[in-house]
């Protein structure tokens, strides 16, 4: 099994773009198959502790573009493949070498679309059984309807933030 969790798109040195994502659930999901038998490759961004089991090996990325070619080098014998990453959907164009200095006139940084990790091994799916989850705060079961189509999962988790207790940082049970 392949699982997935959070990205960070470098800015400078020092600042990043991201999300609240904290990796919780995908360790928690990675752990699960563990304990369930799963030899597991946890392919996973920055975040404040990695599973840690016999059949789990962990792959430590940064970008989406790092966590996309991990993932596809494990994605062909993977027989499971839980996307749980909230991957950064931008990335800026030119990250700067150095940090940025303050300036009284404002930054602009333009940004550029990350690869859809989901949806690009799902055109690579051959055998695989393909997991993603949906977390949305507007038409949430038609955007999930519309993800599980466009990606080729076989199935998909909603999460609506409108919901108690969803969205990052909560505990998993």
């Amino acid at each position: 099994a392949v699982a997935l969790s959070v990205t960070q798109e470098a800015i400078d040195p020092v600042r990043f773009i991201g999300n609240r994502s904290t990796g919780k659930m995908g360790k928690a999901l990675a752990m699960e198959l563990a304990e369930q038998g799963a030899q597991v490759t946890f392919i996973s961004g920055p975040v404040e502790s990695y599973p840690n089991h016999p059949n789990i090996s962990v792959t430590k990325v940064t970008s989406a573009l790092e966590m996309y070619d991990a993932a596809q080098n494990h994605f062909s014998k993977a027989d499971v493949c839980v996307f749980t990453a909230a991957v950064a959907d931008y990335r800026p164009e030119n990250p700067a070498s150095g940090k940025i200095k303050k300036q009284d006139a404002a930054l602009n940084i333009k940004l550029v679309p990350n690869p859809d990790i989901a949806k690009e091994l799902g055109i690579m799916k051959t055998k695989q059984f393909t997991v993603g989850f949906a977390l949305e705060t507007e038409s949430g079961e038609e955007s999930a309807q519309t993800k599980l189509k466009s990606k080729n999962l076989d199935l998909i988790v909603l999460n609506s933030l409108s919901n108690e207790g969803a969205g990052f940082g909560h505990a998993c049970v």
